[in-house]
């Protein structure tokens, strides 16, 4: 099948770096704890701005966040924030940074008491399986849904920030709690089918 005879969701229109992460990223169940963190944090450094600036970010933000560490990330100070603050590679809010070192020390907390860790505090918002939706164009999938103002509203009792339930849902859509590929992509049956999967 030829690049241009696949049939994918409309969104990353033509850009390589964007169909690439819509053919073998978005969507795919996502159940490991701290690449949860980390897609939880980028999605709040989107906050006000488009995924693809995030993504093409992503990998500087990798570099000068220890690969989205945690732990490592919890220990961070004012010598860090200061670090983040000067490096051009990524977004430098001091807010954001600041709410990425928050969820770093909300993550350990969710992973030293609740059973499950992150994950499963998570996944639980979708009682551990995916919704499978059935869209057929772009305008009938939602910007939020009640299950995202719920998580929404879980984390930030936890003391995460930028989540809200906008957020929380683009999070959901791309972690696989949600499959929001539109029925005629090609991605969405392989998506489906992953989503009926056993859980590691």
């Amino acid at each position: 099948m030829s690049e241009k005879t696949i049939a994918r969701c409309p969104w990353p229109g033509e850009d390589a770096l964007y169909c690439a992460y819509h053919d073998e990223e978005w969507g795919v169940p996502e159940y490991d704890d701290r690449a949860l963190y980390e897609k939880l944090v980028l999605d709040g450094f989107q906050a006000g701005l488009s995924w693809i600036t995030i993504l093409r970010k992503r990998e500087n933000f990798r570099r000068v966040f220890d690969a989205f560490d945690p732990e490592r990330i919890a220990g961070y100070g004012k010598r860090d924030i200061a670090r983040l603050l000067k490096d051009p590679g990524i977004i430098r809010s001091k807010l954001k940074i600041e709410a990425a070192i928050t969820g770093a020390k909300v993550w350990l907390d969710i992973m030293e008491k609740e059973p499950g860790g992150f994950s499963r505090f998570i996944w639980k918002h979708v009682d551990g399986k995916q919704k499978a939706n059935r869209f057929h164009t772009m305008k009938e999938i939602p910007a939020k849904t009640e299950m995202s103002e719920r998580l929404a509203k879980d984390l930030k009792a936890r003391g995460f920030k930028f989540c809200g339930p906008v957020i929380v849902y683009a999070f959901a859509q791309a972690i696989g709690m949600v499959n929001d590929h539109l029925v005629s992509c090609h991605r969405h049956a392989a998506c489906e089918k992953l989503g009926r999967q056993p859980r590691p």
